[in-house]
């Protein structure tokens, strides 16, 4: 399979270590892997070990596909198995797990989590989420948008409701795309403005100017893992940040409308949205698998 011979980072944490040409690297092979439907031996006899800390359906399930359809496998390690940083500490995990498996992908709290298990494992480890950062979601996400569009460099998308590691990630590989960027949260929960300015994303307060003529319109729960204690203000902080079909009627005439998932029907977006013609909700859980297949085979071939 082509898209080996760049050389990259031994680890996918964010995409700090990451260039246009390699960022571009990874969506090429991962659209080489989604049409040819490919199913490989490259990664036979080797192991990624799964060290969730949070509950999973697209991120677990692509990741062990992956696996599978590259020859490969994996094995799930939950926080009640491991208490990682509980039960033992994050390096001691990292040093017995390098011992074990070929990669790691972790699921974690903290991004603090994953920066320790890369500085004391020796092999790989990728962040398959973490309170700063979800470089996974972000290839899915341009991959998606390459799709429906043919190419990346000059999109205008908009970012409607909480500044997460889903928009971090998304700030991180605009420049890198092309993208244009507008965000929208409420007062008090904007991203990093060093994340900000390094992307030229507008920053607003105001849903709908980032919504219109956008390429695409893209937006998150309002209440993330780990946030469960501030569900009732963050309810009322976010009310006129719902994304639903009077605000994508502001979109380009072939704007799209993205979530990562899971949806909260009622709160940051609508059963309308997702289910209807502007929705590639579902075709980013789908690249999810395809994306993932190329960042194994660039990090543990």
């Amino acid at each position: 399979m082509a898209g080996d011979a760049l050389t990259r980072p031994k680890d996918l944490l964010d995409f700090s270590g990451y260039g246009p040409r390699e960022l571009q690297a990874l969506l090429d092979l991962a659209e080489a892997l989604k049409r040819e439907r490919y199913r490989g031996e490259d990664l036979k006899g080797k192991v990624l070990a799964l060290l969730f800390e949070k509950p999973s359906l697209r991120t677990r399930t692509t990741l062990e596909v992956a696996m599978v359809h590259l020859g490969g496998h994996a094995v799930y390690l939950d926080q009640k198995q491991v208490g990682i940083g509980e039960r033992e500490p994050v390096r001691d995990v990292a040093k017995n797990l390098e011992r074990f498996v070929e990669g790691i992908a972790a699921r974690v709290f903290r991004h603090e989590t994953v920066e320790a298990l890369a500085r004391h494992a020796k092999v790989p480890v990728v962040n398959a989420l973490s309170d700063r950062a979800h470089p996974l979601q972000a290839l899915a996400d341009l991959l998606t948008l390459k799709e429906a569009f043919g190419g990346l460099e000059g999109l205008e998308v908009a970012w409607v409701g909480d500044g997460n590691n889903v928009l971090n990630s998304l700030l991180e590989v605009a420049p890198l795309a092309g993208l244009r960027l507008r965000v929208a949260t409420p007062k008090g929960y904007e991203p990093d403005p060093a994340l900000l300015r390094k992307a030229g994303a507008f920053l607003t307060h105001d849903p709908r100017e980032a919504a219109l003529g956008a390429h695409a319109l893209y937006t998150d729960v309002w209440t993330s893992m780990g946030q469960e204690a501030e569900r009732e203000k963050r309810l009322r902080d976010f009310q006129g940040f719902q994304v639903n079909g009077e605000l994508l009627k502001l979109l380009h005439p072939e704007g799209v409308f993205l979530h990562c998932l899971p949806a909260h029907y009622g709160e940051e977006t609508t059963e309308e949205a997702v289910h209807g013609p502007k929705s590639r909700v579902f075709d980013q859980a789908e690249n999810r698998l395809h994306t993932a297949k190329a960042v194994l085979l660039a990090l543990l071939k």
